[in-house]
C-alpha cells in the first residue's frame, strides 16, 4: 500500500482515465476524470461517506495506474473503449453485448451486405448492434426486396469479370440482382445501390428517395432508358414499403428516445429510433452492476457505451433525466456526428408521450430479465434431480462442467470442458485448452492442467464454481484433478468421474464405483456430458492437427514462404483447395506469379501435365 499511497501523491492535475487493480492485478474498475489528482484521491478521503458499492470497491483497490490525456472528452472516450473492452467488475457494463449481430456492408470493388457477429477490421461498414433478430432479419429480407445487391461470395474484380470467371445466378433472372459478376453493371451504378441500402438501414429513407428520383431523371436525360426503369422499378418497391411507416413526427426529425428501468443490480435500456419522423426500430440491451448508481449516472454511462460504436448519431438523444456531463457528453456526440447534437429531457409533448411508450417498454422488458432469473433459480430439471439422488449430492448439480482431453501419442494435446446447465448443454460457456505441460503423453498430469487453469482463472475472476465437475476417465484421471483442486485449496467441491469401459461412477475417497441404474435418467444425464466434452474436444484436436498438416505441407513447397502461404489459404479457402486449385486459379492469389503456381500444381501433381485451357 507503501506504492500506492505515493501514487496518490503523485497524481497530476490534469485530465485522464483512471484505472484500479486488485492483489492479483485485474482491472476492477476505470473511471475519467478533469483534474484527476482530485478524482481519485476522493475515493480514499475519510471525510466521505460512500456508497455500498463503492466502499467495496475502495477496499479492493491494491494499485492503480493513470493514463493522461490532452482533454476531459479525449478522457471520455478512452474510458468509454476501455471499459467496453475489459468489462471491469466494478463498472455499468452491458450485458452480453459482444454477441448482438451486425449488418456488414463488405470493403470490396462490388459489396455484400449480410449478417453477422465477427467484426473483421478490414474497411467494412457495421450497422447495429441488433438486440432483436427478427428486426434484423426484417431489414435484410426489405433490402433484397427493393435493392439489387448480389448473395454470392464470389471475389470480384473488374480484371476477373472481363476475364469471363463468373457465371450469372438465379437472382440476375428474377430481377434481384443486376449481375455485376458478368460486367452487367457499372461499378459506379452498384455503388450508388450500396449506399442508398446504407441509407436505407439507417432509417434515411428521404434521402434514398431523392437520390433515386434525381438519379431516374438524370438517366432519362441521358437518354439511358433500360438503367431508368431498372431504377424506377427500385422506387416503386422502396414507396410500396414507406408506406406501411406510419409519420409520428411531422417535422422529420432525426432523433433517438432512451429510456431506462432499473431493479436491484439490473437495469435495462431501450432505444426508440425516428428517422424522417417514423418509427424505425427498437431496441433494448440490459446492463449490470447498476446498484447504488443514479440514474443519471446509468444513463450517461449507456450513452457512452452505445453511441461509442453507434453507426449513426441523429440531431436529437431524448432522455428521461439530466445525465452526468451533459456538456462534454453533447460536445463528444457533437464531433462524431459532424454536427449539432441536441440531448433534450421533453415536457407535455409528443415526445414526452413516446418516451413514456419507451420507458414501458424497458420496463417490461426487464420484469421477463427477473422473471426468467427467478425460473433458473428455482426449477430443476428432472434428470438433474435425478442425479442429485443416485449420488447423494449435498447440493443438485444445476450447472455441471465435464472435461476430458485428446491426443495422439502426445501430439497436439487439448482438453476441452463442456458445460450443462440444468441438464442442457450452454455452449456459450465452454472452454478449449491447448494443453502446455512437457511430459507427454500423459493423461493424468494433461488433466492436471486442464482442472487447475480453469478453476484458477475463476479464482482471479472471482467467479462461482460449477455445482459438480465430471471427469472422462477412471481413478486416475479423477486423482488428477482432485489433486488441481487441493493445490487451489478449493474445498468441499463436488467431483466425480465417468470410466468410459463400463460407464461407472467414482468418488474421491471411495474404491468402489457408485451403483447407478443403466436406465436412469441421472446416468443418461452424465454420458451426454462426456459424450459431448469427448466430441468437443475431438474436434478441437482435429482442427489443430489438420492446420498442422496443412503449415508443414505448404512449408515444403520452394518459394512458398509464411506471407504467401497466408495470401493462399485466404484467397483460396483451404488446403484441400490449394492442392486441386488449377495453374490459372492460383495465379489469382496476391503474390503468387505465373511461374511459383505451376510449381505448386506440380508439387500437388507430381508426373502430371497442366491441363489445357478451355
Amino acid at each position: 500500500m507503501a506504492d500506492l499511497q505515493e501514487k496518490l501523491d503523485n497524481l497530476p492535475k490534469k485530465p485522464g482515465v483512471y484505472i484500479f487493480r486488485d492483489k492479483a492485478g485485474e482491472i476492477i474498475y476505470i473511471g475519467k476524470a478533469k483534474i484527476l489528482r482530485n478524482r481519485v484521491r476522493s475515493y480514499f478521503q475519510e471525510s466521505r461517506t460512500p456508497d455500498a458499492k463503492t466502499a467495496r470497491l475502495v477496499k479492493r483497490i491494491h494499485d492503480l495506474e493513470t493514463i493522461i490525456t490532452d482533454s476531459e472528452m479525449e478522457a471520455l472516450i478512452l474510458e468509454a473503449n476501455l471499459v467496453k473492452e475489459n468489462k471491469p467488475r466494478y463498472n455499468i457494463n452491458l450485458k452480453d453485448d459482444k454477441s448482438f449481430p451486425y449488418i456488414r456492408v463488405t470493403n470490396e470493388p462490388y459489396p455484400r451486405i449480410f449478417p453477422t457477429r465477427k467484426m473483421v477490421r478490414d474497411g467494412s461498414r457495421y450497422f447495429g448492434p441488433y438486440t432483436d433478430v427478427y428486426s434484423l432479419r426484417t431489414t435484410l429480407k426489405s433490402i433484397k426486396r427493393i435493392f439489387p445487391v448480389r448473395s454470392c461470395n464470389y471475389n470480384l474484380s473488374d480484371d476477373l469479370i472481363q476475364k469471363g470467371k463468373f457465371k450469372i445466378c438465379l437472382d440476375y433472372h428474377i430481377k434481384r440482382c443486376h449481375g455485376p459478376c458478368e460486367g452487367l453493371v457499372s461499378q459506379t451504378e452498384y455503388n450508388r445501390v450500396i449506399e442508398n441500402a446504407a441509407k436505407f438501414i439507417q432509417g434515411r429513407t428521404a434521402q434514398v428517395e431523392e437520390d433515386m428520383t434525381a438519379q431516374i431523371k438524370k438517366l432519362a436525360a441521358e437518354l439511358k432508358f433500360e438503367q431508368a426503369a431498372r431504377l424506377r422499378d427500385q422506387l416503386k418497391s422502396f414507396e410500396m414499403f414507406k408506406q406501411q411507416q406510419k409519420v409520428l413526427d411531422q417535422s422529420l426529425t432525426d432523433r433517438d428516445l432512451i429510456a431506462l428501468a432499473r431493479q436491484d443490480n439490473d437495469a435495462c435500456c431501450v432505444i426508440f429510433k425516428v428517422r424522417d419522423g417514423k418509427i424505425t426500430g427498437r431496441q433494448h440491451f440490459y446492463l449490470d452492476n447498476v446498484l447504488d448508481e443514479p440514474v443519471g449516472s446509468i444513463m450517461n454511462t449507456f450513452i457512452k457505451l452505445y453511441y461509442i460504436k453507434a453507426d449513426f448519431v441523429p440531431r436529437e438523444i431524448v432522455v428521461q433525466v439530466v445525465i452526468d456531463d451533459r456538456e462534454i457528453m453533447t460536445d463528444w456526440l457533437a464531433q462524431k456526428r459532424g454536427d449539432r447534437v441536441e440531448l433534450v429531457i421533453p415536457e407535455n409533448n409528443d415526445r414526452a408521450k413516446l418516451l413514456e411508450m419507451c420507458a414501458k417498454n424497458a420496463g417490461l422488458l426487464l420484469d421477463e430479465l427477473m422473471l426468467q432469473k427467478h425460473k433458473v433459480r428455482d426449477f430443476i430439471a428432472g434428470s438433474v434431480k435425478a442425479l442429485q439422488d443416485a449420488l447423494n449430492l449435498a447440493v443438485a448439480p444445476k450447472r455441471i462442467e465435464g472435461f476430458d482431453i485428446s491426443n495422439i501419442q502426445g501430439t497436439n494435446p487439448v482438453a476441452s470442458m463442456v458445460c450443462f446447465i440444468n441438464g442442457k448443454a450452454a455452449k456459450g460457456e465452454y472452454r478449449r485448452f491447448k494443453i502446455r505441460v512437457k511430459e507427454t503423453p500423459d493423461d493424468f498430469a494433461m488433466m492436471h492442467e486442464a482442472v487447475f487453469r480453469r478453476y484458477s482463472r475463476l479464482q482471479k475472476e472471482n467467479k462461482p464454481m460449477p455445482d459438480l465437475i465430471l471427469i472422462d476417465g477412471g481413478k486416475g484421471q479423477l486423482g488428477a484433478a482432485t489433486s488441481a483442486l487441493e493445490k487451489l485449496a478449493i474445498k468441499d467441491q463436488q467431483i466425480i468421474s465417468l470410466a468410459k469401459r463400463l460407464d461407472e461412477v467414482f468418488i474421491p475417497g471411495i474404491p468402489e464405483a457408485q451403483n447407478i441404474r443403466r436406465d436412469s435418467a441421472a446416468l443418461k444425464l452424465l454420458q451426454r456430458v462426456r459424450d459431448e466434452s469427448h466430441r468437443f474436444a475431438i474436434t478441437f484436436h482435429r482442427s489443430l492437427r489438420d492446420k498442422q498438416t496443412l503449415s508443414s505441407v505448404l512449408e515444403q513447397i520452394p518459394g512458398v514462404g509464411a506471407g504467401r502461404r497466408e495470401q493462399l489459404l485466404k484467397s483460396l479457402g483451404s488446403a484441400k483447395l490449394v492442392k486441386s486449385a488449377s495453374v490459372e486459379e492460383l495465379t489469382t492469389v496476391p503474390g503468387i506469379s505465373g511461374k511459383l503456381a505451376q510449381q505448386i500444381y506440380d508439387y500437388f501433381h507430381p508426373g502430371e501435365n497442366t491441363p489445357a485451357k478451355q
